[in-house]
């Protein structure tokens, strides 16, 4: 045989005599790492993953009987207490004191924070004039009195509440207004001693005819010369200045309680 060949066998022979004394050193550790191997392969894998910080919870949240016997237990009173507020108790309420109102009229006024009453509006009697009709079939003028609030118009004021018409008591009397329905003050001046007042267009219908027209006619004279400033009338229609009212009656000049 060779020599090459020789060393050959040699070495390996060698090698295999280590392999073997390794491996009787070691027999023990090679058993137990078969057996745990062998024991992995035939055991249910979901039992061996469970985690051991699951564990470790489990134990934290069970405290042993021996813990918690060493834990001093709180009385059930002092706990209701301290869960609990206490209400408080109330004091006896004492009776609020009455304020007279002198002496709160009196503190408002020294503050400067009172406020004074309103004033009633300032008012003052004015004589109007409807009609009404005797037993013998003829109009007559009936004076009444209103007290119509004081104002920069005072005559154009009185002229609206004669237009709106006599009282519920009034007309169970038989005042009646013979001004036609819906007929309106547009203006009403003062030059001189004559009165300017137009009319709207409604001023010329009157249904109780020439009778109706000269009572409505001395309903408005009569009414605005209680003015003392005022001593005739002149009557115009729409801001326009017309001869006659009705069948005949002259209004195209100033008018005054003497013209009927």
């Amino acid at each position: 045989m060779p020599r090459g060949a020789q060393a050959m066998v040699i070495f390996w022979l060698v090698f295999v005599i280590v392999i073997i004394g390794v491996f009787m050193a070691n027999a023990s550790t090679i058993q137990k790492n078969f057996n745990l191997f062998k024991s992995r392969l035939t055991t249910n894998p979901s039992a061996e993953e469970l985690p051991a910080e699951s564990e470790e919870t489990v134990v934290h949240e069970q405290p042993s009987a021996r813990q918690e016997s060493s834990t001093p237990q709180k009385p059930a009173a002092e706990t209701t207490r301290q869960d609990k507020p206490q209400p408080l108790q109330d004091k006896p309420s004492e009776p609020p004191k009455q304020t007279k109102p002198e002496t709160q009229t009196s503190d408002n006024s020294t503050n400067g924070n009172s406020m004074p009453p309103a004033k009633p509006a300032e008012t003052r009697d004015r004589n109007i004039y409807f009609a009404q009709i005797d037993k013998d079939g003829q109009i007559l003028q009936s004076k009444v009195s209103r007290k119509i609030p004081v104002s920069a118009s005072p005559m154009v004021d009185t002229l609206n509440v004669l237009l709106t018409g006599p009282s519920a008591s009034e007309l169970n009397k038989g005042i009646l207004n013979l001004i036609p329905q819906n007929t309106r003050i547009l203006s009403a001046t003062v030059r001189g001693s004559t009165a300017y007042i137009s009319f709207s267009e409604d001023f010329l219908f009157n249904t109780f005819g020439v009778e109706g027209y000269v009572a409505q006619l001395r309903q408005i004279v009569w009414t605005v010369t209680e003015f003392p400033n005022v001593s005739d009338v002149q009557i115009l229609v729409e801001g326009r200045r017309l001869d006659y009212l009705g069948e005949g009656i002259w209004i195209g000049s100033p008018i005054n309680r003497q013209s009927f």
